[in-house]
């Protein structure tokens, strides 16, 4: 059993450890940090500290298992499951890694970077396209999600499809053990074929068993093409046979393929009201389609793409379709994507869960959960959307309007 430190104590050696700046116990200053993204979760913490490089943190590791005081990190808090909270005890230290923001290194020849676990994902693709390279991970949370975050959740995002989990980006890591140790294997190797690769268990992890410093990245040439195109459909089971068309017809080049329902549609348009609806009617079900290459041109990819969606059109297998004039419209689509959890958000509370199924099963999944769910619980809306080209969807079940749950 963890038992309550002496406050004072550990308080004052924690200030000792981290300065001025890298320490507060102030309600005001921490309250943003103890509530989750979605407002679900609220904790309260013995205090919170943001160690500004990786020595101050392992003394910090150190100083909390001499105390037995629990430690709960925290990325850029923007996840959805509460993991990132504390409990209600008051007990635990929250740890905050923003302030080590630093990106350490970055090799355009070796097409590697070095970011500590502060970065914010957005940062990191802004450094790699100054460069003219690329980081090949994103979602809709990229302005606060941080790299340390991104690892310790083995994050996915909307290119899986195409370049894997955030596990497939990781070169090499650095991070303090329970213990206060540092574990340091940024220099990656391209063949290392020593026993355990013990990486790989801190990745996804989530802070059990390390907290990750820092990571070594891979990235990618910058794209020479892109192409964005939203289409409507009536069906998730044509929408998986479309996938698999443009799969054949694109190959490597498809890296995204995201479906919306017209349900989270019409959320994000009211969210949203500057925001445009892409095709002229209402679909019951869309789908954004992403291709991108470093060796093609947007025009090629573009007639590549076209030809794939006509020939679905010929078959009935698509409504309608348009494909982005420029990269703002494509941005504008994506933003429409990007944007459902928080118009979900702004409807009110609902259980979020991320349900990986076979490709080829999701539509078998979808058409039998929805139905199964909204039955069992009358009022509450199933809805389903995300990443069908890696067979990972959002399952979210919205709570009945005007619930007591809903207004609370």
């Amino acid at each position: 059993m963890i038992m309550p430190p002496p406050a004072t104590s550990f308080l004052d050696e924690a200030a000792g450890i981290l300065g001025q700046r890298g320490l507060t116990s102030d309600p005001e200053l921490m309250g943003a940090w103890l509530t989750d993204w979605r407002g679900r979760y609220t904790g309260r913490a013995l205090a919170m500290a943001s160690p500004a490089s990786t020595a101050q943190l392992a003394d910090l590791v150190k100083l909390c298992a001499a105390h037995r005081v629990p430690i709960v990190p925290q990325g850029g808090n923007s996840g959805m499951a509460g993991g990132a909270t504390p409990d209600n005890s008051g007990s635990a230290l929250l740890l905050s890694l923003r302030r080590m923001d630093r990106i350490r290194a970055l090799d355009r020849d070796a097409g590697q970077v070095v970011c500590e676990a502060g970065v914010i994902l957005q940062h990191l693709h802004d450094a790699a396209e100054d460069a003219g390279m690329r980081f090949a991970l994103t979602l809709g949370g990229k302005g606060s999600a941080t790299i340390g975050g991104l690892v310790s959740t083995n994050a996915g995002g909307t290119q899986v499809l195409r370049h894997g989990t955030m596990r497939a980006q990781v070169l090499g890591i650095e991070a303090v053990l329970a213990n206060g140790e540092v574990f340091d294997a940024l220099t990656p190797l391209k063949k290392d074929n020593r026993g355990f690769d013990l990486k790989q268990l801190l990745i996804g992890s989530e802070g059990t068993l390390g907290i990750v410093t820092a990571a070594t990245l891979r990235l990618l040439p910058a794209a020479t093409g892109r192409v964005t195109a939203w289409t409507g459909l009536a069906t998730i089971t044509e929408a998986r046979t479309l996938l698999r068309r443009v799969e054949r017809d694109l190959g490597e080049a498809l890296e995204g393929f995201e479906v919306v329902p017209a349900h989270c549609l019409d959320s994000v348009l009211a969210h949203l009201p500057a925001a445009r609806a892409p095709l002229a009617g209402r679909h019951h079900w869309n789908a954004l389609i992403e291709c991108v290459s470093a060796g093609t041109d947007s025009a090629s990819l573009r007639d590549r793409l076209e030809a794939s969606l006509a020939a679905a059109m010929e078959d009935a297998l698509l409504e309608d379709a348009v494909i982005a004039a420029n990269e703002r419209q494509a941005e504008d689509f994506w933003h429409l994507r990007d944007s459902i959890s928080a118009a979900e958000r702004a409807l009110g509370p609902a259980m979020q869960h991320d349900i990986s199924v076979p490709v080829e099963k999701m539509p078998e999944f979808i058409l039998a959960a929805s139905p199964l769910i909204e039955s069992e619980f009358p009022g509450t809306q199933a809805v389903a959307f995300g990443h069908l080209g890696d067979g990972n969807v959002h399952f979210h079940v919205l709570a009945p309007p005007g619930s007591a749950a809903a207004e609370g």
